[in-house]
């Protein structure tokens, strides 16, 4: 089957978090037709394996992307389309470097659902599955690139509810006082920056609404907060969650900072598979997250994320995977499947460390 056409057929399944049920079916046909079983599980992932370990190697990417669907076409030398970067460019890697393989040990390629919405497929794996022997977490990263942390997320939404006043009055409005709660965990995000933006943790208002009913209203403001290594989300919490009249804080989603052993097995494959492709292998350490946040403190593993693509592009129209670059990295991915799966598996695990 012809490379770029597996990556086309994924591309043409719109799949926004939610609606990822066409996009997993033709995962899965195209998984049978490349010689790997193909099934779902009950969160709707699709699962595609080859071979029989020990040791376990599990890719999990995720097939679902955020809204906004964009038209699938060539220019360049490059595959235009939604998903192409985040993350269909490295779900589609691993399995045609996956269908290559020929033992010993198995390999597992997740095509998880909800990640870009609230990790639910990737949640329920982490409930349902045994560990892994090894972890790659698809992303995407450039292909002569190995991401080995993430900063945490933390997702909050304030209600604050209140008499509505007069815009003459001396009393401040319903609004501004959730304002001002804003910026007072704002000027606690600013006193904890580091040297670096990895280092620090930061924060974006993300949306304010207001609801009124008679004289009375609430207002609701959405904020996100990025956590750096060492500030787990519990001393934020402690810091925002002091008791205000008329006012609350909700958590919507959070996942600590994780940042992986940069000597591990993962790290070593990938990097050995990118300097076959006489590439140089660099690793990063990114602002967002990913499931790796999840999946490193749960399965306790060797772990990284890998990828072709550019992440600046991720979520933007112009989201696009040069041709020779996700070329690449199916034969980095062929160097690091073989290697893990031909070292020998010790009994205690080498823990790929959580931050936080």
């Amino acid at each position: 089957m012809d490379e770029v056409e597996v990556l086309r057929a994924l591309l043409e399944e719109y799949s926004p978090s939610g609606q990822e049920g066409g996009a997993v079916r033709r995962f899965l046909e195209l998984s049978r037709g490349l010689g790997l079983e193909g099934r779902s599980d009950a969160a709707g992932n699709g699962i595609a394996s080859i071979g029989d370990g020990p040791p376990t190697v599990l890719f999990l990417g995720h097939i679902d992307t955020v809204e906004g669907a964009l038209p699938i076409r060539m220019v360049d030398d490059r595959l235009h389309g939604r998903g192409a970067c985040d993350a269909k460019g490295p779900l589609a890697a691993a399995l045609l470097a996956a269908s290559h393989h020929a033992g010993p040990g198995e390999i597992v390629v997740i095509a998880a659902v909800g990640e870009e919405r609230d990790s639910r497929g990737a949640r329920h794996l982490l409930a349902s599955r045994p560990r892994p022997d090894f972890l790659l977490v698809g992303e995407p990263s450039g292909w002569d690139s190995v991401t080995i942390g993430y900063k945490g997320n933390l997702s909050l939404v304030l209600r604050v509810e209140g008499d509505r006043t007069h815009l003459s009055g001396p009393d401040p409005t319903t609004v501004e006082r959730g304002l001002a709660l804003v910026e007072g965990l704002r000027a606690y995000c600013d006193s904890r920056q580091g040297k670096t933006r990895f280092g620090s943790l930061t924060m974006k208002v993300v949306s304010i609404n207001t609801i009124r009913v008679g004289g009375r209203e609430q207002v609701e403001i959405a904020v996100n907060l990025r956590l750096p290594s060492r500030l787990p989300a519990a001393d934020i919490l402690r810091s925002v969650q002091r008791p205000v009249a008329g006012a609350r804080w909700e958590i919507v989603d959070h996942s600590e900072a994780v940042e992986v052993d940069p000597r591990n097995e993962v790290v070593s494959a990938l990097c050995a598979g990118i300097r076959e492709q006489r590439g140089r292998p660099t690793l990063l350490r990114k602002l967002g997250t990913s499931d790796l946040n999840l999946a490193v403190p749960a399965w306790e593993c060797p772990a990284a994320a890998y990828g072709p693509g550019d992440s600046h592009l991720d979520h933007t129209d112009e989201e696009n995977l040069p041709i020779v670059d996700f070329q690449r990295s199916i034969a980095v991915l062929e160097v690091a499947f073989s290697r893990l799966t031909t070292r020998h598996v010790t009994k205690v695990p080498v823990v790929a460390s959580q931050i936080g």
